[in-house]
C-alpha cells in the first residue's frame, strides 16, 4: 500500500533539511551560518478512514486529512443522531417566543 491519497492522489514532496548553527542577528548574534543540506521527503497526513459510498456500503479509504477536512470524503455514521418531530420543535420555538416576550415586557 503506497503512501498516496486514495481521493486526490497527494504523494510525497521532495525538498530540503537545512542544518544551520549560530545565533540569529535579532537574537544578538553575528548571524547563522548553513553547515549542511541533505535531501529529505514531506509525507502527506494519511489517515484510515471508513467512508461511506454513493452506493450505500462502507469502506476503508487512505485519505488525507484535507479531503477529510474539506468533505470530500464522507465519514461512516455509526449511530444516527436524535431527530425531534415535527410537533416538538413547534411546542419549542412558541416556547422561546413567550420567554422572549417576557424579558422584553421586563
Amino acid at each position: 500500500m503506497s503512501r498516496v491519497c486514495e481521493i486526490c492522489g497527494k504523494g510525497h514532496t521532495i525538498g530540503n533539511s537545512v542544518e544551520t548553527r549560530g545565533k540569529a542577528k535579532y537574537l544578538g548574534g553575528v548571524g547563522t551560518k548553513i553547515t549542511g543540506i541533505t535531501r529529505r521527503k514531506f509525507m502527506p497526513n494519511l489517515q484510515n478512514v471508513k467512508a461511506s459510498l454513493p452506493s450505500g456500503e462502507t469502506k476503508t479509504v487512505r485519505a488525507c486529512v484535507q479531503c477529510i477536512r474539506s468533505g470530500a470524503v464522507q465519514k461512516q455514521v455509526k449511530n444516527t443522531p436524535f431527530k425531534l418531530t415535527h410537533e416538538l420543535t413547534a411546542i419549542n420555538t412558541k416556547n422561546t417566543k413567550k420567554k422572549r416576550i417576557k424579558q422584553t415586557a421586563k
